[in-house]
């Protein structure tokens, strides 16, 4: 289904999922679409293998709690998410050196909590691996001590940014 991009969310310098200037992170840039869900497009290398060829689990599972946690900044740009559960299930292996699609969807808002899931996709749009997480909603202020200007946290925009999506 084809989908416009609404915006594009900041990127951060270190963080391991969309810190630029991590030089083994993922680099994910993340569009807000217009069915409110929250696409990531990665494009992981060697260093994030396990097996050789295929993407680790666990990098998998980061990038779909990332992608999951960042969808709840598109109903409000005030709150944020820490993971209180998570659950993953691999159905297929991600390769690498290749583009890698991830969405991310907010499913339930309670008082103190969210719940969303998520998709890793394949370049043939077959499904990867499966996310479902629950997470504590915080002001980033209980969260961290964040430096908005230090961590480098901006929107990038580059020439290859989407205005319309596939999933």
């Amino acid at each position: 289904m084809r989908q416009r991009v609404i915006a594009k969310q900041e990127n951060s310098s270190m963080c391991l999922v969309c810190g630029l200037k991590n030089q083994f992170g993922l680099k994910a840039a993340f569009y807000e679409l217009e069915n409110e869900e929250l696409l990531a497009i990665i494009h992981p290398v060697e260093q994030h293998q396990s097996y050789p060829g295929r993407l680790h689990g666990g990098i998998a599972t980061a990038i779909l709690d990332e992608t999951i946690g960042r969808a709840i900044l598109i109903k409000d740009r005030n709150l944020w998410g820490v993971t209180i559960e998570f659950n993953t299930r691999y159905r297929q292996p991600v390769p690498l050196d290749e583009e890698i699609r991830v969405i991310g969807r907010i499913d339930h808002i309670a008082n103190r909590y969210f719940e969303g899931s998520g998709e890793i996709l394949l370049g043939d749009g077959s499904t990867a691996v499966e996310g479902k997480g629950k997470f504590f909603k915080l002001p980033l202020d209980n969260i961290t001590d964040f430096d908005f200007e230090e961590q480098e946290w901006k929107v990038t925009q580059l020439s290859t940014d989407p205005e319309y999506v596939d999933i």
